[in-house]
């Protein structure tokens, strides 16, 4: 099924002009095309309209230590959605990733730097779909914006053939996403599923 990704301002590739009024059009996991919604509007695919930038999806190098070493906590516990950095038993580390995943996608990253080594950590991320590439295990927090420039944390730009990874923001413009941070997230969409939207 083709779904068509309308955006108020589309970046493909961070090095390259954005494109207002652009459009993602995805078919199935992979990227079909890329560029103006005029251009794309007659796909005969269902549109997902938003009001935003959309951008390709975010590395976090922090991947690592976010999932093996801190502790990402139930909203139960009431210890706020941070990332914290308390011994966590073995058997509660599972629990802590797959949390600590949901909060990268809302974070707009769809990859993130290794390697795992717990098998509970492991397993969390393969099932999640995102892509883990080698890292160096540095602390960090969820925000891979922070401090950086959307060009230095683009895990790829969107290509035609290209795996359809990409999220939204609610910012106008690059600067403004650089200057508010990823936490201004609206959707991610990971191998063409969205799997997260800011409710």
């Amino acid at each position: 099924m083709l779904t068509l990704h309308r955006a108020t301002v589309l970046v493909v590739d961070p090095t390259a002009p954005s494109i207002p009024d652009g459009a993602v059009l995805v078919d199935g996991a992979t990227v079909a095309a890329v560029g103006p919604y005029a251009a794309l509007s007659d796909a005969g695919a269902r549109v997902r309209e938003w009001d935003g930038l959309l951008t390709p999806g975010l590395l976090n190098p922090y991947g690592q230590w976010l999932l093996e070493t801190a502790y990402h906590p139930d909203p139960r516990e009431e210890l706020g959605t941070e990332p914290l950095e308390p011994a966590v038993p073995a058997e509660r580390r599972g629990g802590s990733a797959r949390l600590g995943l949901q909060r990268l996608l809302g974070h707009g990253v769809t990859a993130l730097a290794g390697p795992f080594t717990l098998p509970a950590v492991r397993t969390a991320v393969t099932r999640s779909g995102l892509t883990a590439v080698p890292g160096t295990g540095a602390p960090g927090g969820l925000d891979p914006l922070a401090g950086a420039t959307l060009a230095s944390v683009v895990h790829r730009p969107l290509t035609v053939g290209g795996r359809a990874d990409f999220a939204v923001f609610a910012a106008a413009s690059v600067a403004e996403l650089e200057r508010s941070g990823a936490g201004c997230c609206l959707a991610t969409v990971l191998g063409g599923r969205l799997l997260y939207r800011r409710r």
